[in-house]
């Protein structure tokens, strides 16, 4: 797993142990991204900061902490794919949430199907969306990456299923 980059808010410890639950408990919804060079070298990570961002055009944010190879692939007209991990499925959670060193295959023992820009899709998902990035932001120890939506591949049915979504107990951690 990837070391945080420490960075120096100017907070007190009062401030913080205030703010750690509160932060904590901004809801996000929970997806696999997947990114890389299609023929290449490619992965997933667990990916708990994805927000809708426009309606039009359809856009999405994400981020990545620092620390992370994948930002060396995040490039504006990079593609991605955010695959959304249904309520109760901890296997694509429990796989992907390990990490993965570069160069490693993350989609052993995981079913894909492959995307119009050639990334994988995973089939367990509640469905995927196709993205290229658009912009991106330093934020702290993250970056923040807006994509458009290029796409969606639905896997289930939205009305039966609920999306994953992550609460943390402290705002200062995963």
């Amino acid at each position: 797993m990837s070391e945080t980059i420490p960075v120096d808010s100017g907070l007190t410890d009062a401030a913080r142990s205030r703010i750690a639950p509160l932060l904590g408990r901004i809801p996000s919804g929970v997806f696999i991204l997947i990114a890389g060079i299609p023929d290449d070298e490619l992965t997933g990570m667990l990916a708990s900061w994805v927000q809708q961002a426009s309606f039009e055009p359809p856009q999405v944010t994400f981020a990545v902490n620092k620390t992370r190879y994948l930002n060396d692939w995040l490039r504006i007209g990079a593609n991605v794919t955010l695959n959304q991990v249904i309520k109760g499925d901890a296997t694509l959670f429990r796989h992907f949430g390990k990490g993965f060193d570069r160069g490693a295959d993350a989609f052993v023992g995981v079913e894909t199907t492959t995307g119009a820009t050639g990334l994988p899709l995973l089939k367990a998902a509640l469905g995927a969306l196709e993205c290229r990035v658009c912009g991106q932001l330093e934020a702290g120890d993250h970056v923040i990456y807006l994509a458009d939506v290029l796409d969606a591949h639905g896997f289930r049915d939205p009305a039966e299923h609920e999306v994953f979504v992550h609460l943390r107990k402290n705002g200062f951690s995963y």
